[in-house]
């Protein structure tokens, strides 16, 4: 995998914080997307694509499907407040590290 430029670690935490207003400020109702945590962002493809990492303490399958649903709208809405030519394709991923943590927290207890 390639190394990270500064400039894309700029526009990928910028993205990272502006869908996190998104998502506070249009679908702060929704019980699902209400729940989310972006924990983290890479920018990948010539600055053509970002891969927002988010975290919830709900079912991590249908909060990707809610979160492939919303994905258009939220570019939409980024677009309009992201001060660039072109606006990134975004794509959310489960990040499970608090699953893993818990359960190794458990192996270790139980020995």
């Amino acid at each position: 995998m390639k190394k990270q430029t500064p400039r894309g670690n700029r526009i990928a935490s910028k993205v990272q914080t502006i869908v996190a207003e998104i998502l506070r400020d249009k679908f702060s109702d929704d019980p699902i997307l209400s729940g989310i945590s972006l924990v983290d962002a890479e920018c990948y493809g010539g600055l053509s694509f970002v891969r927002l990492y988010y975290y919830t303490n709900q079912d991590p399958n249908s909060t990707q499907q809610k979160l492939d649903t919303v994905t258009k709208t939220i570019r939409y809405e980024l677009a309009a407040r992201l001060d660039q030519k072109y606006t990134p394709e975004i794509k959310f991923i489960y990040d499970d590290t608090m699953d893993r943590a818990t359960r190794i927290e458990d192996l270790l207890k139980n020995l």
